[in-house]
């Protein structure tokens, strides 16, 4: 009697003879390298222009500290814009103040998240929108703990004055650019991770929601 030849054990056929997966595999397609690439580059952009906005805001606020009398504005144009030295102890634009420590927490909070779920981007827009927010949040959160009167109740340095508008800097105007640039790209359909779905995704010429793979082809 011939002997039969041995099939493939259970679980077999997944793999080739010399233990390599089978072409078509998810290993094996050619925008999982990519991914895994990009990722780590996506991060460095983050970073890159969260420092960016830190080195700005420190050194403005350092030439504000040096040079502007409280009493005394340097008028730019007219009263419309104005370079006026103020100690906020709340939030943007003065808002909230005397929550100091509680604004401190939020910025450590909303820091953390970012930096925490960074490695889930893969939209250049999404990252530039998230590095304004983080770099601004971390530029006045910087001024909270280093600054007089003490570490969490530090008061943040504002010096740019606008007609009505409250007394400002430049971590502030990150942060209020990068949302708003962040809700338009929510509303349009650009998502974080690449995709588009409604408005974006129409205007690419599909129907249906458009995945983060295809996104990047």
């Amino acid at each position: 009697m011939s002997q039969a030849t041995p099939g493939p054990v259970d679980g077999g056929g997944a793999e080739g003879a010399d233990g390599t997966p089978p072409a078509g595999s998810r290993s094996d397609r050619p925008g999982d390298g990519v991914t895994r690439r990009r990722r780590p580059t996506m991060v460095w952009m983050l970073l890159a222009i969260a420092l960016a906005v830190i080195g700005l805001d420190l050194l403005t606020k350092t030439l504000a500290v040096a040079h502007l009398d409280p009493a005394r504005p340097v008028h730019i144009v007219g009263d419309a814009i104005t370079l006026r030295l103020v100690r906020n102890s709340g939030a943007a634009f003065s808002m909230a103040s005397g929550y100091t420590w509680v604004l401190t927490v939020v910025a450590l909070v909303v820091v953390l998240g970012i930096i925490r779920y960074s490695s889930r981007l893969r939209s250049a827009w999404w990252i530039v929108g998230l590095g304004l927010v983080l770099g601004g949040a971390m530029g006045n959160l910087a001024d909270r703990i280093f600054r007089a009167p003490g570490p969490l109740r530090g008061h943040v340095v504002d010096f740019v004055s606008v007609g009505w508008w409250p007394v400002f800097n430049v971590a502030d105007s990150a942060v209020v650019c990068g949302a708003i640039l962040l809700v338009a790209l929510s509303l349009l359909g650009f998502e974080y991770d690449g995709s588009r779905t409604g408005w974006a995704a129409r205007r690419a010429g599909h129907g249906e929601p458009v995945s983060a793979e295809d996104a990047d082809a």
